[in-house]
């Protein structure tokens, strides 16, 4: 490890890698060596030869994809996939987020048997869809099930699983836990789409001609997926952003290339925050707001025109977004406030909260602000198109809303996700018990809260911050889940000034200048925070710790070192 200057050991200590062999695999990525090889994942084989016979005979073929920002780009990969072999008889479809709600349903699948489909691979979806799948092999539909979710004890009855969570095959071709399984537990759904097409082009690209790493051109949309999907970003998923990153800077896709710029991002130095707070969420405003299959149109699209309205109406349809959600978060926080002094009203210990007007499509946003403020666990509702009453749970950590929901189950007509967050449909009759009935099952299934504990990776003065820490930083990249931006403790600064900034005045943010004993000034933010959002209250000439990671703005093409504030007390 003595080759890595003291500040980049350090990190690596902190992420466990202490060897110079781990250091060299963590910070050197390397496709061949990374990836593994597809056919490690049980069905693999089968899949693979199901798409080629489908493809040989004509068959007509559906994408089935999720409609959030790891099936849409699943969906993508695929696309690419038939695209460079030239194959035409393939439809994708997008379930509606509003009216047909998570997965496979069964008036899709007679849709599809109506049009003469013979096969459909699902992506991000389907390995809990035990009916749904038995219905279409029934009606003559073979089922290609890929996706990354937890299996249930029971597995649909498809033609072939590609999920790395599913046990391996023995060598007489049963199932069992004790079979070897593919070794990267946590992909995400785009990312075993891309394992099928790395598997397919692997046994039949010479058969169509198609040159040796054509995959790693969908590379983009494998890392794209695998960051906004939030799963650990070491191993394979390292390997895949690490790539991925690198051709998403180079995409020539037109739709991503204008969204970038109407974002004003210069693709050659986009970022894993640039993806996270800004592109995942205009993708994702497709489904929430309007239609899915406009953010796969985006993604997908050659046509250069196409590219750039999609890109205008996702922008669009995603600041509407933003309105509705304040909007809703305005009633919220008017129903918890008592007029008269400006306290909080009491609270359950679960909150339920909703209104038949709310958009369905937006619920999870607004669970999710509602848990930050409150620390509670939170489930919101509202009514779909089918006057069905749905919502979006989420929770501080202090239960697992999973566990929470199988304990309450007679109130839900169905219900899903994982321990932090998840969706429901209440029965209409139940919704006004619902708040007391979760309460309840919360007093026997709470967790003990850990303390708050304040840590960081080092410590430092203001004088490191400059371009060669920050390059020594950067050979950590990408970040994300598993291997978060290092956080550095500075300690007994000075705020020398304070100052607000927002889009159009709207003073949502915060600048603070510190500075130190002998160092000089440094400019750090923090956004949608005001000066009460931190354990200390902010004035400026006192003494105070900042705990911050380093952020290089390109903003304008001006580049600028500063600091993003984590916490200050």
């Amino acid at each position: 490890m003595q080759r890595y200057g003291e500040l980049l050991q350090k990190l690596l200590e902190k992420r466990g890698i202490v060897e110079e062999t781990q250091a060299e695999f963590f910070l050197n990525p390397d496709y061949k060596r990374d990836l593994h090889d597809p056919f490690l994942m049980r069905d693999m084989e089968k899949a693979c030869v199901r798409i080629f016979e489908a493809i040989e005979a004509e068959e007509k073929i559906i994408i089935y994809a999720d409609y959030d920002c790891d099936g849409i780009p699943g969906a993508v990969i695929l696309n690419d996939l038939f695209r460079i072999i030239n194959y035409k008889n393939y439809e994708v479809y997008i379930p509606q987020r509003n009216s047909e709600g998570y997965g496979l349903n069964l008036e899709a699948i007679k849709q599809f048997v109506d049009s003469g489909v013979k096969l459909l691979i699902t992506i991000d979806l389907g390995i809990t869809a035990t009916e749904e799948v038995a219905q279409a092999e029934v009606d003559g539909i073979d089922v290609i099930i890929t996706d990354h979710h937890l299996p249930q004890q029971v597995l649909p009855r498809a033609y072939a699983i590609l999920n790395p969570k599913v046990s391996g095959v023995l060598k007489d071709g049963t199932p069992h836990d004790s079979a070897e399984s593919y070794p990267e537990k946590m992909l995400c759904g785009a990312g075993v789409v891309f394992k099928l097409v790395q598997g397919f082009l692997k046994k039949y690209g010479e058969y169509f001609k198609v040159k040796v790493g054509a995959e790693k051109w969908m590379l983009d949309m494998a890392g794209l997926a695998t960051l906004s999907d939030m799963v650990p970003l070491t191993g394979e998923n390292r390997a895949i952003t690490f790539f991925g990153m690198k051709v998403l800077k180079k995409s020539p896709r037109p739709g991503l290339q204008k969204l970038l710029n109407k974002m004003n991002i210069d693709q050659r130095y986009l970022t894993e925050d640039d993806i996270g707070f800004m592109v995942t969420p205009r993708l994702n405003a497709a489904s929430r707001m309007d239609d899915p299959m406009r953010a796969f149109e985006l993604l997908s699209t050659d046509d250069e025109v196409q590219a750039g309205m999609l890109a205008y109406h996702l922008s669009k349809i995603n600041d509407e977004r933003k309105s509705i959600v304040t909007g809703i978060m305005c009633e919220v926080n008017k129903k918890f406030t008592k007029t008269d002094r400006g306290e909080v009203a009491e609270m359950r210990e679960v909150i339920v909260i909703g209104n038949p007007s709310w958009k369905i499509g937006v619920l999870g946003l607004v669970a999710g602000k509602i848990m930050d403020e409150y620390q509670k666990p939170v489930f919101v509702w509202g009514k779909d198109e089918n006057d069905c009453i749905k919502g979006s749970c989420r929770s501080p950590g202090s239960v697992s809303v999973m566990e929470l929901m199988t304990a309450t189950s007679t109130s839900f007509s169905s219900f899903g996700g994982h321990e932090l967050a998840g969706g429901f449909t209440v029965h209409n009759d139940q919704i006004h018990f619902l708040e007391e009935a979760l309460s309840l099952s919360f007093k026997t299934l709470e967790r003990p809260q850990k303390e708050n504990e304040i840590t960081f990776d080092m410590k430092l003065d203001l004088s490191m911050v400059n371009m060669k820490t920050w390059k020594e930083i950067e050979k950590l990249a990408p970040f994300g889940l598993g291997n978060q931006k290092p956080i550095f403790l500075f300690s007994n600064l000075k705020i020398e000034k304070i100052k607000k900034f927002g889009k159009n005045g709207s003073g949502e943010h915060l600048e603070i200048i510190f500075s130190d004993a002998t160092n000089p000034k440094v400019k750090a933010i923090s956004f949608f925070s005001g000066l009460d959002s931190f354990k200390t209250p902010l004035v400026e000439g006192n003494k105070v710790n900042l705990l911050a990671t380093f952020d290089l703005s390109r903003f304008g093409g001006r580049v600028e070192l500063r600091l993003r504030i984590e916490e200050i007390y």
